[in-house]
């Protein structure tokens, strides 16, 4: 009995602590309240002749040893926000939010180096640099934000956007695996994340932490949502009530995960451009974390299989091209695993998740203990950073890119050779 009581004192100590990210918000705000401001901050059609230059300013030091950093609202007045706001208020509150947030990530990586934010737009339109549906958007040393996402984030979040931008912008290189890198940091802010971006963490966290993870996924997203308002689906799920121990046991499985988010953080940074293409080539958005999990965690069990015919399977996905090449976009791993229930019937996905990762520990782990990303296809990887050059050069050459984008592209472009060597560190 004194057992079970400490087990749920200790939840609830857990849970307090887990949701101390609210300090970091706004005061709580309803649906409705919330609906009618997003309403009203939806993003703008670009108006004729608007010059993406024009409009308030502000230039700050964020941290002691920053560099200065421009804060910017163009448009202000061209897209009628001056009818409700003062410039001036804007700026100092995204000033002080990003202050905060460059401390806060400091505080949970204290390892990274500074952040790199040379630029903060408040984008009330859309264009090819923030997308209608992007609530943000990191460039090059530039974080772009619609006046929407920051009431999301702000009320709602607890400014966990402005955290996940902000890691963008010290990774050297682009790919998925810097958004598998940004939402291991948003899950540790807060569990619920684990839950709304399952796709980069489900099965790692399945087969080594919480085996009950589907169900509680499937209870999660079961909750009702209001289909007739503007608030995007996973806010509403975000905001309604679930389970408390099912929230305190997904932080248990967090803190226990913390080594294998930091050897995925180390992979990512060790190998920015390989990692950078074998998630474009594999479709697999877990890839990184799944293998730094192969890397350091007991392998579950599995019953006796045909390992030879496994391996030869899984590998046939990782070998294929057509990602890179054909322009498709095929989720390699789940592939794999179909034909795994199928051809071989293995029909427990727990054994199937342990097949793999057997798998990648045998590809991509040496004797030695330590990772190499292995690359099947050098012509193929070498064609794939050529044409991150030619997209990042056509990217400088937009009207819309400012100054401060176009050099920091310059840079990461100067930093990673046409083969993918040496690329510099935090060059972005």
């Amino acid at each position: 009995m004194p057992l079970l009581i400490s087990y749920r004192i200790l939840m609830v100590g857990i849970f307090f602590l887990i949701n101390c990210s609210s300090v970091f918000a706004a005061e709580k705000i309803g649906l409705g309240e919330l609906d009618r401001l997003i309403k009203i901050h939806t993003p703008k059609k670009v108006v004729p002749g608007f010059d993406a230059t024009v409009g308030p300013t502000k230039k700050v030091q964020l941290l002691p040893e920053s560099e200065p950093s421009l804060f910017s609202i163009p448009g202000f007045k061209t897209y009628g926000c001056g009818e409700c706001h003062q410039s001036d208020d804007l700026l100092n509150l995204s000033i002080n939010r990003m202050r905060q947030t460059l401390k806060r990530l400091h505080s949970i990586s204290p390892e990274l180096s500074p952040v790199p934010l040379k630029q903060f737009i408040i984008q009330s339109w859309s264009g090819e640099l923030l997308q209608p549906w992007q609530f943000a958007h990191t460039t090059f040393d530039t974080i772009r934000f619609s006046p929407a996402a920051i009431l999301i984030d702000s009320r709602v979040y607890g400014n966990a956007t402005h955290l996940h931008e902000s890691l963008h912008l010290t990774q050297p290189f682009l790919g998925s695996a810097n958004e598998l890198e940004a939402y291991g940091l948003n899950i540790r802010s807060d569990p619920r994340f684990l839950l709304l971006n399952f796709p980069y963490f489900a099965d790692m966290v399945t087969a080594f932490f919480l085996p009950e993870f589907p169900k509680m996924l499937d209870g999660f997203f079961a909750r009702q949502i209001n289909e007739d308002i503007n608030i995007p689906k996973e806010v509403q799920w975000f905001l309604l009530p679930f389970d408390d121990e099912s929230l305190a046991k997904l932080s248990l499985a967090i803190k226990k995960m913390e080594p294998v988010l930091q050897e995925m953080q180390h992979l990512n940074r060790k190998f920015p451009v390989k990692a950078a293409y074998l998630g474009e080539q594999t479709r697999a958005l877990s890839l990184l974390l799944d293998i730094a999990a192969a890397k350091l965690l007991p392998l579950p069990e599995v019953m006796a299989f045909n390992k030879e015919e496994a391996f030869s399977i899984l590998g046939q996905q990782f070998d294929k091209l057509d990602n890179t090449r054909l322009g498709y976009r095929i989720d390699r791993k789940r592939e794999a695993l179909l034909i795994l229930t199928y051809k071989m019937k293995i029909k427990d996905s727990r054994q199937r998740l342990g097949i793999y990762f057997n798998f990648l520990k045998n590809r991509y782990v040496g004797a030695d203990g330590e990772v190499q990303l292995r690359i099947s296809n050098e012509e193929d990887f070498k064609k794939f950073v050529e044409e991150k050059h030619v997209q990042i050069t056509r990217m400088m050459k937009s009207k819309n890119f400012t100054d401060i984008e176009r050099q920091g592209a310059q840079k990461l472009l100067l930093g990673v050779g046409p083969k993918g060597q040496s690329p510099v560190a935090n060059p972005r």
